[in-house]
Formats: structure tokens, C-alpha cells, sequence
């Protein structure tokens, strides 16, 4: 008889951060923001070597995870760490880690 495996809402959780942080210029961008309060979407393309639709797609993945948080002060979008979120990911990852 197969063992039924369950999947709990921690592994879950931590599955859809780790797919989030599962770039080069995403964990740049979740570096860059962890070091200062907040930074424009502008500024953010100002410092990387890639396309604004790029990004765009980039912090929209951070963003669907609950890693980062943007507020639109027209015609400029403002992200920041999400810090509830960003300690749910750091202390899951450091349980898994862990095990």
C-alpha cells in the first residue's frame, strides 16, 4: 500500500518563495531593497542591464510570492520588502535548512 504524502502549508509556503528567489536578478533586487527602506521601479532599471518589461516581470514575481509590496505614487511605482514575509521566508527556509 503507497504512503499518502502530505504536503503541509509550510512546505507550500516555502516551495513559492524558493521558486520567487530562483533568480540571479531577483535575489539582487530582494538584496538591494533588504539594504534601504524602498526603491522606484525606475531606479531599479537605472541599475540593471536588462529590458523594463523584464523587470517588470521580475518584480511581479516577487510580488505574486509576497516577498515585495508596490505602491503606485503615478507615474512611479514604489516596492519594498515585504517584512512579515520576508521573516516567514527566512525562518522557513532556516527550519528547512535545518532538518
Amino acid at each position: 500500500m503507497k504512503e499518502t504524502i502530505v504536503f503541509t502549508e509550510e512546505l507550500v509556503q516555502a516551495a513559492r518563495f524558493a521558486k520567487a528567489i530562483g533568480h540571479p536578478v531577483r535575489l539582487y533586487v530582494l538584496e538591494l531593497l533588504n539594504k534601504q527602506a524602498c526603491c522606484y521601479s525606475g531606479d531599479l532599471s537605472d541599475v540593471l542591464p536588462i529590458a523594463k518589461s523584464t523587470l517588470s516581470q521580475h518584480l511581479k514575481e516577487l510580488k505574486d510570492a509576497g516577498l515585495i509590496q508596490g505602491e503606485i505614487e503615478a507615474p512611479k511605482i514604489k516596492y519594498c520588502i515585504n517584512r512579515e514575509n520576508w521573516a516567514k521566508a527566512q525562518a522557513l527556509f532556516q527550519k528547512f535548512l535545518n532538518r
